[in-house]
């Protein structure tokens, strides 16, 4: 199967959070805090959404961090992907 998003929504895929910080300390696992960075997998085509032209800036395999508390979980064959709009990506990491 496969994700195709519709209008201006991305699928992400999250990357891995770090086990262990910059200066070597390992991290128990319920101190990981969820990482806001992932990779884009899907953009849907853009177009007009609620009255205004949407022009997509991010495309499939671009590293992007995004809003905290942003996009809906879904899972598919067994991998997390999260949905979101472009207007909840905050940055693209280049």
């Amino acid at each position: 199967m496969k994700l195709v998003p519709l209008a201006d929504r991305v699928v992400l895929k999250a990357l891995e959070a770090e086990t262990t910080t910059a200066s070597g300390i390992v991290l128990p696992g319920n101190e990981k805090e969820k990482p806001q960075q992932a990779e884009v997998i899907a953009v849907g085509p853009g177009g007009v959404v609620d009255g205004k032209e949407v022009k997509m800036e991010v495309k499939n395999g671009d590293k992007v961090i995004y809003s905290k508390y942003a996009g809906t979980e879904v899972k598919l064959d067994d991998v997390s992907y999260i949905i979101v709009k472009q207007s909840d990506i905050l940055a693209v990491i280049e």
